[in-house]
């Protein structure tokens, strides 16, 4: 099959740099995103099955930009092998991009520019708002391959009753990865509240354990966020309407104790000094080197990360545990949940219907088949029909309890399409004791209104 894997990277080289909420930002787009879109009106496609080959078509190459994550990587490459199987006149020209904030400007720059491959993946959610979709995407609205995608998952890829995505990957949840073996070794018990969470951390300290990991490095700033965003499940406990409200600009983050606590957290961790030593030159991918070494007790994460730590170590990887970050209150503990990325077709590609081939094999059944034979899944799959295999991984059964016991919420940027770029530098300067937890929820309140007012949002 003909492929070929080239870096991103040098197309950023004069751009400036901004960022998002666990890798990417918003930009200048408006629309409802909450609204479900009109039933598909075609025949359905049944998403146990794979797509039929058409056959007898012409040779085409579609062109495909993923993110350089180990997981994309490999799941990419599986689903594409797959698909090629079935329909052998269609290759993939696969390209690279880094994540972050360089990352998305690629996309941003590509799309604006009309440069974007025929096919890409790329965050759902409020990110997607920030793409001008109805520009910039080909529409998906009524095409069958939508009958095979669960229902939860349409608010994140639809803008103005159009929806532009399919799911690619799983789900997911953000929360605090944790060594086993360390908190079994040293009698500790997973923390129900950031208090008990806290005391584990000074007990591991006092045993000459690095309590959290902590990865700055340019490229892997935006692991920065997590004791950020993952704890909106309990800011959403505290203030439930706090979604609606900030949408709106009724709250601010600075002036909402429970929003501000997060950043609280990442000013705790520096000024007790939880972090490794080498925190500000750490890659994303040294931190999960060391977790799977057991050189560090925690890593704050999104699960996708345990199908990076399985392929450095399947071993380690059985090892490790997951809990939702924890909160104030034991009782109403749980989970910020991540919606999959997208699958997306650029308005302008020349093959739209090899393109759309290609993403029902993504929303079907044995699309989900591939990827996790590529990387053990890290969530749930948004597709009907979709399992996941019994051997999943312990962290990934953690993550499915709390969803079971209906101790799960959607992340903000899933609520709200309302987010600032610059917040994973915000989040480096506190977690480096560079900015007071007060002044840096004021700098994102700063961020956050110029973003909504380039969104035409009400209010702003």
């Amino acid at each position: 099959m003909k492929r070929k894997l080239r870096s991103a990277v040098t197309l950023v080289a004069s751009l400036s740099l901004l960022a998002a909420a666990c890798g990417d930002d918003d930009d200048a787009a408006s629309g409802d995103a909450t609204d479900a879109p009109a039933d598909p009106t075609d025949a359905p496609t049944d998403g146990t099955t794979a797509p039929a080959d058409e056959g007898g078509g012409e040779d085409v190459t579609l062109t495909l930009l993923i993110d350089n994550t180990e997981v994309t990587v490999a799941q990419t490459d599986a689903l594409t092998q797959a698909f090629t199987e079935l329909h052998p006149n269609i290759t993939f020209d696969i390209e690279q991009r880094p994540g972050g904030g360089d990352g998305d400007n690629i996309v941003k720059t590509r799309l604006s520019t009309e440069s974007m491959s025929d096919v890409f993946f790329y965050n759902s959610g409020s990110l997607l708002q920030a793409l001008n979709p109805e520009e910039s995407i080909l529409d998906l609205t009524g095409d069958p391959m939508l009958d095979n995608v669960v229902d939860a998952f349409f608010p994140s890829v639809t803008q103005n009753d159009k929806v532009f995505g399919v799911p690619f990957g799983t789900g997911m949840g953000g929360g605090i990865f944790y060594n086993k073996k360390i908190y079994e070794e040293n009698g500790l018990s997973v923390p129900t509240t950031w208090e008990e969470f806290a005391a584990n951390n000074d007990k591991l300290l006092a045993a000459g354990i690095t309590p959290v990991g902590a990865s700055y490095a340019a490229g892997s700033t935006w692991t920065s966020q997590l004791f950020v965003l993952a704890d909106f499940y309990n800011v959403a406990q505290a203030e439930p309407t706090f979604a609606e409200d900030y949408t709106a600009n009724k709250v601010k983050y600075a002036t909402t104790p429970a929003a501000v606590r997060g950043f609280e957290h990442l000013q705790e961790g520096f000024d007790k000094g939880w972090w490794n030593e080498d925190y500000g030159s750490a890659t994303y991918e040294d931190a999960l080197q060391m977790l799977a070494d057991g050189e560090i007790a925690h890593y704050p994460m999104l699960t996708f990360a345990v199908s990076a730590i399985a392929a450095l170590n399947e071993e380690a990887a059985q090892d490790l545990g997951f809990f939702a970050q924890p909160g104030d209150d034991a009782a109403t503990n749980g989970l910020t949940l991540w919606e999959p990325a997208g699958a997306y077709i650029a308005a302008n590609t020349d093959h739209p219907e090899e393109a759309k081939q290609f993403l029902a094999f993504v929303a079907s059944v044995p699309g989900t088949e591939a990827m996790t034979a590529g990387s053990p899944p890290a969530g749930p799959y948004l597709v009907e029909g979709a399992t996941l295999p019994d051997d999943v991984l312990p962290a990934i059964k953690d993550l499915q309890a709390y969803v079971d016991a209906g101790k799960a919420g959607p992340a903000l940027e899933f609520l709200s399409p309302v987010k600032g770029p610059n917040l994973e530098f915000i989040t480096v300067e506190v977690g480096s004791g560079l900015k007071s937890a007060a002044d840096a929820a004021a700098s994102y309140d700063e961020d956050v209104e110029k973003q909504a007012q380039q969104l035409g949002l009400p209010g702003w």
